[in-house]
């Protein structure tokens, strides 16, 4: 489905990727784990077009993306679940959300009911601005937005980062529920969430990738847990 290809990325003259490559297949949720710095952000920003790489190839189902603009991505099935949530704060939520069925020529009721199943509390919160609610709710409000464009492959940038452990764990069912369905790449800050949910895992340092594997081989490979790993709440 996704063929990353040995992407270079830099910012002025600090080049953050160094040649990534990876694969997701369909019907697979693939982490991308590292510390701070090591680019995973930058990677899912260059997938979704939002930066654009000094050379390599990103094709999807077949399609080339490289120079096509962030909003024709989504349209091709890529949509993106940025660190901290971004989501508008003077719009109600029901706005929030038809604003994520932009690509989509008729949005239908039923995709507003998915919403709603899987999370409760935006259906009592339709009527309220985005920015009056928790941190938690904006996250739930971010995840339903990223859904209401009927993605083919989500990707999820640090969706527990600074959350309850409660609220951490609802997400973390509505992940495993949605990946029966969706294609998901994600990444986490905490390695042990993203290697429970996750099938496979690709482990980036300094703007490489350094390992790669399934996620139980992971969890018990020592180098690449202590290395990598470690407490478990390296982003």
């Amino acid at each position: 489905m996704l063929n990353v290809s040995e992407i270079f990325v830099q910012y002025g003259r600090s080049r953050i990727l160094e040649g990534v490559s990876l694969t997701v297949a369909q019907g697979e949720c693939v982490s991308l784990l590292g510390s701070n710095g090591a680019g995973k952000t930058t990677t899912l920003r260059t997938i979704s077009g939002l930066l654009k790489p000094a050379s390599g190839r990103i094709q999807f189902n077949g399609v080339d993306l490289a120079g096509m603009p962030a909003y024709k991505i989504v349209s091709a099935g890529i949509v993106h679940v940025p660190e901290g949530r971004r989501i508008f704060p003077d719009l109600l939520v029901r706005e929030n959300l038809m604003v994520g069925a932009y690509s989509q020529a008729a949005p239908s009721p039923a995709d507003l009911d998915r919403i709603f199943d899987l999370f409760p509390v935006l259906k009592d919160r339709l009527r309220q601005k985005g920015g009056s609610l928790s941190g938690g709710e904006q996250q739930m409000l971010a995840f339903g937005r990223a859904l209401m464009a009927r993605p083919k492959l989500l990707m999820l940038d640090e969706p527990s980062l600074g959350l309850a452990p409660r609220v951490v764990e609802d997400l973390y069912e509505v992940i495993r529920t949605i990946k029966a369905t969706v294609t998901v790449l994600l990444v986490e800050q905490s390695v042990h969430l993203a290697l429970e949910v996750a099938d496979r895992a690709y482990v980036l340092r300094e703007g490489l990738i350094v390992g790669h594997g399934s996620s139980k081989d992971l969890s018990s490979d020592s180098w690449l847990r202590n290395a990598y790993l470690g407490s478990g709440v390296e982003s």
